[in-house]
């Protein structure tokens, strides 16, 4: 991601022995505060939730891309199209649902910690423009 300007450019630099030293540091840092923030089943209750709405919606792109390009060549199938994606779907916003009902302590937090990565997204694109310019 460092290396296409979507990421801090620092992320992607590799030390003498060719490792994202920086990066590596910087996934340590975060998973440490996670690690801290309380016991595994709320950090797992805080992770599913947000993996669950992100498999949602990449199983959601397989309608828009079928609408929006129709005639693309598709190397990969999707199983059972379009009732096993559409039950996918459906599952899995229920599966969030049920989850914002019954620990919504763990699934706003998750939430709220994924939502802080869109401005440090844009700033990372900003400062890689910044730079490139």
């Amino acid at each position: 991601m460092a290396q296409d300007g979507l990421f801090f450019k620092k992320a992607a630099t590799l030390n003498k022995n060719a490792v994202p030293e920086w990066a590596l540091w910087a996934q340590c840092i975060v998973a440490s505060l996670l690690c801290l923030s309380g016991k595994y089943g709320d950090l797992l209750d805080m992770v599913s939730f947000i993996v669950v709405i992100f498999y949602v919606l990449t199983i959601a792109g397989i309608f828009i891309l079928r609408k929006k390009m129709p005639d693309a060549e598709r190397p990969y199938k999707a199983f059972g199209y379009p009732v096993l994606p559409a039950l996918y779907i459906l599952m899995g916003s229920a599966f969030c649902v049920m989850l914002i009902i019954y620990k919504p302590g763990f699934t706003w937090p998750g939430l709220i910690i994924t939502l802080i990565g869109i401005p440090l997204y844009y700033l990372a694109v900003n400062n890689s423009k910044k730079q490139g310019a």
